[in-house]
């Protein structure tokens, strides 16, 4: 019986490695390979915050398991994990339930030789009163696009000539990247709608709040480049309170620890990151506070070497440094590569590659009013970008990942159709 290796989660990491497994090992025989994930198709999570906003239709961006299973010679099952018997070398999935709650397919086991745990990070509110039931966060599809239907009904709503308030006030908590391009994304989409006609609230009239409680925007990135991103948000009017800690989410907006109450009908959440809950101590693995599972530099976990993670779920420690990698998409990517050999080295008895984060920069994108980012390398050195060359470089991320699960020549094929579509296709999602 060939080699059965699990990789549990679709997101860009385990997809992309699903993607390089299937076409070596699973083209060739040389392993069985498996994919497990709770929905049945991929969008990239960077690009939540656009989907939220109605700038990208997630309909025709989204990857369908199944074809790129069948394209790239792996396996797809649908299901979510619940639970891990290592004695057994198994996962346990939970059963699958259509929306009226009729059961599809029953809960089962999953077989391993080879298990890999790739299922990033969900928000963390940090248990703020109030923040669950009144913030919206954008960990998944669903939220993001839960999330747009609300701004347009309001939309829809005054264009209507409802009575009530004629503007809209919106809170962002967490000036991560996230936070800050949601907040340009949905001021992009306010002049949009008013240009399609629904001008029942005028962009002047859509109030952003960004909240942080750091000293800055952009905390984790250096200061040459959360400087220029704040002044750019307020100078599109977007309202910045750093320093400001939510103490708690209310029906009609935040309370912050300062004493400072922020008025909001829409709120969202997009501060910290968390590991799925099922993760902590999960059949007797080691995990940090957040659930993380804790990974030695191959990616190996600390207590099974038939276990590796990777990406938002795995706690990697960085070498000569007392941090763990950052939770960010190049790093997944990374990772994701590096484990692609490192399961053909396993197979063929060789020793396991370490995992050394190479940090080439960061780009943040203001929708279409600005870029701003740094490039990192050993041919670049340390380049500041901003503008519209940054704004290039950063939907050059995008297609990079097209691209590892694509191929060029279809990538390129998809870049002609998107460029086609757009003098037959609203800028902005209508519905």
């Amino acid at each position: 019986m060939s080699h059965r290796i699990v990789i549990v989660g679709g997101g860009a990491g385990g997809l992309e490695l699903a993607t390089r497994l299937g076409r070596t090992l699973g083209k060739r025989g040389k392993a069985r390979v498996t994919l497990v994930d709770a929905n049945l198709t991929h969008i990239w999570k960077p690009l939540l915050h656009e989907v939220a906003a109605g700038s990208l239709n997630s309909s025709a961006d989204e990857l369908n398991y199944v074809a790129q299973a069948k394209w790239n010679h792996f396996e797809f099952q649908m299901g979510r994990m619940a639970g891990l018997d290592r004695a057994n070398k198994c996962i346990r999935l939970e059963a699958t339930r259509d929306e009226f709650g009729v059961e599809l397919v029953p809960s089962r086991a999953l077989n391993y030789d080879t298990l890999v745990i790739a299922v990033g990070s969900t928000t963390n509110d940090f248990g703020t009163p109030g923040a669950a039931e009144h913030c919206i966060f954008l960990d998944t599809r669903e939220q993001a696009e839960r999330f747009h239907r609300q701004l347009l009904s309001r939309y829809m709503k005054a264009h209507a000539g409802e009575t009530g308030p004629s503007g809209i006030s919106m809170a962002i908590v967490g000036a991560g990247a996230t936070g800050v391009e949601l907040a340009a994304e949905l001021l992009h989409a306010a002049k949009e709608l008013a240009a399609y006609g629904l001008d029942g609230i005028k962009p002047e009239d859509v109030k952003i709040t960004l909240i942080e409680a750091g000293p800055k925007v952009l905390p984790a990135l250096p200061e040459r480049i959360s400087q220029p991103v704040h002044q750019t948000l307020l100078d599109l009017g977007v309202k910045v309170l750093t320093g400001a800690a939510v103490s708690e989410v209310t029906a009609d907006g935040l309370h912050t620890k300062q004493g400072e109450f922020v008025p909001a009908s829409l709120k969202v959440w997009a501060a910290g990151i968390k590991a799925p809950a099922f993760l902590h101590e999960i059949d007797g693995l080691e995990t940090n506070r957040i659930n993380q599972l804790v990974v030695h530099p191959t990616l190996q976990s600390t207590r099974d070497e038939n276990i590796f993670a990777f990406g938002d779920c795995a706690a990697c420690p960085q070498p000569d440094s007392d941090r763990n990698v950052p939770p960010r998409a190049q790093a997944a990517h990374q990772q994701a590569s590096m484990l692609a050999r490192s399961i053909r080295n396993r197979l063929e008895g060789k020793p396991l590659p370490t995992y050394r984060y190479k940090d080439y920069g960061s780009l943040i994108s203001l929708s279409t009013f600005s870029a701003v980012g740094n490039l990192m390398g050993n041919l670049t050195g340390n380049v500041m970008l901003e503008g519209w060359l940054a704004r290039m470089f950063y939907i050059s991320l995008y297609r990079m990942h097209q691209i590892a699960l694509y191929g060029m020549p279809r990538t390129l094929l998809m870049m002609l159709g998107d460029k086609l579509s757009r003098s037959t296709e609203p800028r902005l999602k209508l519905h």
